[in-house]
């Protein structure tokens, strides 16, 4: 494929690396096989094809087959064979029939089932322990196949194990991700030239995902918000065509997609003269993510950090607004293991990209997020965007 040499992408070299990972994992669980399921289902769907062969599903499912060596096998559907062969990393790929359309037909394509596939390529009776990650997104259909097939293994739940395996990013994902808050800044900006009094929420998100797209980005991982006014005030928020009014506040995330990998910025946005409870609640959330970001660091248990954030929100009157983890790690999903809320016991390491993202909602004025990436350095947290804080329109 030709590339942009201006821009940064992960290099065909690395995924062999992250192959080797995955049977180092086998080894240790004494896995025979691993099977990495995914699909086009928004946010979680793609993760671990795109991460482990650079395919963005799309339409059809896929499966990844890992034996303990060797390359692994490539699983798809009718439709998405060619686009596999342009794009992904793994020579040796399989139409699935469990994969095909059940009203279509595909005459000029070879498709094998389920048990032919696992016939040719291994000894079904000696696999004993078999990895599913992605299990919770199959469907039932597919998962009774599987087990039909392999009718008498033990079933291990290794998605965490798998999602684990990218917390840490390389050099090229880091440059990568960089990349992506840039465009996550210019879609921001874009909000910004976009907003004011008489403007539709869906027209600030068109002018969002343009500037985005126009950037390099491939998409959103998750939809670009736009919520003004009493629209501000549920946190998954979606773009309505109500007009943006004098002295609303405009709750604004614009989350790309570059390369598979995310970023995502939040930030409210004052139009005309702000509400005094928003602003105090803002300054608040700056304090909170500010000391967050200062007690991240390699060795440190997410929660504790996360954890300075909450207290300064609750000292602040707005501990029942804080509604979820407030630190998340950032890759080939916008928020992906780990994440570090008050439960999880997991430490900081580095090499990961987390996203501090400090919400206030469900308030009588709205509400908002202050969300922000970092990369975890031996010496701590660095900041990842350069966006201001207070936006006044």
């Amino acid at each position: 494929m030709n590339m942009d040499l201006n821009k940064p992408t992960i290099p065909a070299a690395e995924y062999p690396k992250r192959w080797a990972k995955v049977q180092e994992l086998m080894a240790a669980n004494d896995l025979d096989l691993l099977i990495a399921y995914a699909d086009d289902r928004a946010v979680f769907g793609p993760a671990h094809a795109r991460w482990l062969v650079d395919f963005p599903v799309h339409f059809e499912p896929v499966c990844i087959f890992f034996p303990r060596s060797g390359q692994p096998i490539m699983l798809c559907g009718p439709e998405s064979l060619e686009y596999i062969r342009l794009r992904s990393q793994i020579p040796d790929i399989r139409v699935l029939k469990e994969f095909c359309h059940p009203d279509e037909d595909y005459p000029y394509t070879k498709t094998e089932s389920l048990a032919e596939v696992a016939a040719d390529v291994m000894d079904i009776k000696a696999v004993r322990r078999i990895g599913l990650a992605g299990g919770d997104l199959m469907g039932a259909k597919l998962y009774r196949a599987f087990t039909q097939v392999f009718n008498q293994v033990e079933w291990v739940d290794v998605e965490y194990a798998v999602c684990m395996l990218r917390a840490q990013k390389t050099p090229a994902e880091l440059e990568v991700i960089r990349y992506a808050y840039r465009i996550a800044e210019i879609g921001l900006q874009a909000a910004l030239d976009a907003i004011e009094p008489g403007v539709t929420e869906r027209e600030v998100a068109a002018a969002v995902e343009s500037a985005m797209r126009l950037a390099g980005a491939e998409g959103t991982g998750i939809d670009t918000m736009i919520g003004a006014g009493p629209n501000a005030r549920p946190l998954m928020c979606r773009s309505t065509f109500r007009k943006i009014e004098e002295n609303d506040l405009v709750q604004v995330t614009a989350a790309p997609r570059y390369e598979g990998y995310h970023a995502a910025i939040g930030r409210p946005v004052f139009v005309g003269k702000p509400d005094e409870r928003a602003m105090e609640a803002l300054e608040a959330a700056i304090c909170a993510q500010k000391a967050c970001a200062l007690a991240m660091a390699p060795g440190v248990e997410g929660r504790l950090a996360e954890a300075e954030a909450r207290q300064i929100m609750e000292e602040a009157g707005y501990g029942e607004n804080f509604l979820y983890s407030g630190i998340h790690s950032v890759g080939v999903v916008e928020y992906e293991p780990p994440i570090f809320g008050p439960t999880r016991p997991d430490l900081i390491q580095p090499g990961m990209v987390l996203s501090i993202d400090i919400p206030v909602f469900n308030t009588a004025w709205g509400g908002f997020r202050i969300e922000d990436g970092y990369y975890i350095t031996d010496n701590g947290a660095e900041l990842l965007n350069t966006v201001g804080y207070v936006i006044l329109n």
